[in-house]
């Protein structure tokens, strides 16, 4: 059967912005401890950075600021794009994503931590005990389905392999958190942290190159 003919749209230009994303959050997690004497990257979270109290707090703010926005628009772009294609699995699985970026982005905004570490106050409560908690949940739930449909269906398999390797340093943050010495606790932590920022700018680049012309109807 002759392929169509495709045609890259603005829309998926706008999956560019994941990179963008991923740039900007990657610059900050660099550059933001330059302002926050003492900080020690391998022990400490990259919360600790944008912390109420932190010295580094408006360099944080200010280097990330294309973290948020742009990640949002690019995951927001893929929602609305795969609409009726891929699988029905692997597009549950795009709309979770989607919704714990929402989550994330606004959850962490209202709720920083008060200051270092974990102290107990109302926003540290909220911010590891419910935004932490729904965007762990929500980012395994919607990894699994993108592999299961991409697993199931041999072709996204790509993504399906991109979507494992995102949930493997996943559970590689999560577990050693708590298996690593203290003073290596910054070192897994950022493989948690990483790994959803990183996939979102992957759903971009399949959003850019329109997900290789793929339009299974309802499948």
């Amino acid at each position: 059967m002759e392929q169509k003919s495709w045609k890259r749209t603005r829309i998926n230009y706008m999956g560019l912005l994941g990179t963008v994303s991923l740039i900007s959050y990657t610059v900050a997690v660099l550059f933001s401890p330059l302002d926050y004497p003492g900080y020690d990257w391998m022990s400490q979270a990259v919360s600790d950075l944008s912390a109420s109290d932190s010295p580094s707090l408006q360099s944080w703010q200010r280097l990330s600021a294309l973290y948020g926005v742009c990640g949002l628009v690019s995951v927001m772009m893929v929602y609305v794009y795969v609409r009726g294609k891929l699988t029905k699995t692997i597009r549950r699985g795009i709309y979770t994503f989607a919704w714990m970026s929402w989550i994330s982005s606004v959850g962490y905004t209202i709720f920083p931590l008060s200051t270092k570490g974990y102290t107990g106050t109302f926003n540290d409560i909220m911010h590891v005990y419910v935004v932490t908690a729904l965007v762990v949940v929500l980012s395994i739930v919607s990894l699994l389905l993108i592999m299961t449909g991409g697993y199931r269906n041999r072709k996204y398999l790509s993504l399906a392999v991109w979507a494992s390797i995102a949930l493997a340093f996943m559970f590689a943050g999560a577990v050693g958190a708590g298996a690593v010495p203290r003073a290596y606790f910054g070192i897994v932590e950022r493989c948690s942290v990483f790994s959803a920022v990183a996939f979102n700018a992957v759903l971009g680049v399949y959003l850019y190159l329109g997900f290789w012309h793929e339009t299974d109807r309802k499948a």
